[in-house]
């Protein structure tokens, strides 16, 4: 009988690049109106809430998508599931570019980049188990989440930068030209797998997408997990989608706003190459998750109350890096958790939480602000309380039984 070999392969670095290049630049469409909000409601004549909804759109079309383009990654693979991403988000970014003087027409092609974001950020796990070995995977999911930090950062920090020199067309014609060469990268570099699997061919067996997401959702531990998503993530949506608003109140600056969100991904994405790598070191997931995501409940404490830049700044950091850096980990403990359900359909459902409870979150938040001052403090300090709530499940997450017996690391 033939034994079938496995080796890792040093091309697996230019696969994880390519695919972080254009996660990046589709979270960066997806920003890009945070951290200018009022100055692009009056130059489009909308309201706030307007301009939240080029963010919110993304969250809502997550909601019908999600499901679809898990399918898609799990059944065709990186090249067909990310692809179809890769080219709605070069399409379309450059699209806005083109119409950027109409809400109504850079709304459609908003629509068209937040349709490509669930066959991209939903392939995390999945390019990570197709390349790398087991014991590298935490450490791989990291760094192509990490592309999506970088892309919001750019998205909150870039953007009041280039819209006061280009003004807002300007700005978007040079987010689509990158989008364009993104897309243009992955398609040449990006192959589908190696020549010999990095991990014995046993450890990559997995069910079909439907009976995978009807396993999933019976396993205590990724249920729980699901919850935990569904606060940290939503939290992370709503906050960075404000931003302007939760600080502006205090006598912030846009341009300050812009630091706040960007220094929170900075925190995200140090959290991220630091945070994963210590997982796969030491072949642990749950204790991880926990200390970031209560040191991330600490600095939203911060986020809501500080009346000192510096103070807000530093909060922000430490709320990017908890929550940014849990990331990851949960996404990977979730592969793992779920196994053998698809990565696709296990990193899809966790993505799915945050864009429901994101939408509920921005409403409520809008919804429950202070009419005469805009505070936003009463929701603010819901989103602490459900923030707690969410570490006291983290705690009751059991570790995963996969990487304690994993045989190719």
């Amino acid at each position: 009988m033939k034994e079938t070999s496995f080796k890792v392969y040093g091309y697996r670095w230019i696969v994880l690049l390519a695919f972080m290049a254009v996660v990046a630049v589709n979270q960066l469409a997806w920003l890009s109106f945070a951290s200018i909000t009022s100055d692009a409601a009056d130059y489009y004549d909308v309201s706030d809430l307007s301009i939240g909804l080029l963010s919110m759109s993304f969250m809502i079309v997550y909601i019908v998508v999600c499901i679809p383009a898990s399918w898609a990654i799990d059944t065709y693979g990186i090249r067909v599931g990310v692809g179809i991403g890769a080219a709605l988000t070069g399409v379309f970014g450059l699209m806005r570019g083109l119409v950027a003087e109409s809400y109504a027409l850079v709304l459609v092609a908003q629509i068209g980049i937040a349709v490509g974001q669930p066959f991209i950020n939903n392939a995390v796990t999945k390019v990570a188990a197709r390349w790398f070995p087991l014991g590298e995977r935490a450490t791989a999911s990291g760094l192509g989440t990490l592309a999506m930090y970088v892309g919001m950062a750019g998205g909150l920090v870039l953007t009041p930068i280039l819209a006061d020199q280009f003004e807002i067309p300007g700005m978007l014609i040079a987010y689509g030209i990158a989008a364009i060469m993104a897309a243009a990268a992955f398609f040449l570099l990006v192959r589908e797998h190696p020549p010999t699997p990095p991990c014995p061919p046993e450890r990559e067996e997995r069910t079909l997408v439907l009976d995978g997401l009807k396993q999933t959702l019976r396993k205590r531990d990724f249920a729980l997990l699901m919850v935990v998503f569904f606060v940290g993530l939503g939290m992370f949506n709503a906050v960075t989608t404000w931003i302007e608003d939760v600080v502006g109140p205090r006598g912030f600056t846009s341009n300050q706003a812009g630091l706040t969100g960007g220094l929170m991904i900075v925190g995200g994405v140090i959290g991220a190459l630091i945070v994963p790598t210590l997982s796969d070191r030491f072949r642990r997931r749950v204790p991880f998750i926990i200390v970031a995501f209560g040191g991330a409940a600490l600095g939203l404490i911060g986020v809501t109350f500080a009346e000192v830049y510096w103070l807000l700044l530093a909060s922000a950091f430490v709320m990017g890096f908890g929550l940014l850096s849990a990331g990851p980990v949960g996404f990977q403990y979730g592969a793992e958790t779920a196994y053998p359900a698809p990565e696709g359909t296990s990193n899809g459902l966790l993505l799915l939480m945050g864009q429901i409870s994101g939408i509920a979150f921005i409403f409520a938040m809008d919804g429950l602000k202070n009419p005469d001052t805009g505070s936003m403090t009463l929701p603010l300090v819901g989103l602490i309380v459900l923030m707690a709530l969410g570490l006291l499940i983290c705690i009751r997450l059991r570790e995963s039984a996969l990487i304690k017996g994993d045989a190719c690391r």
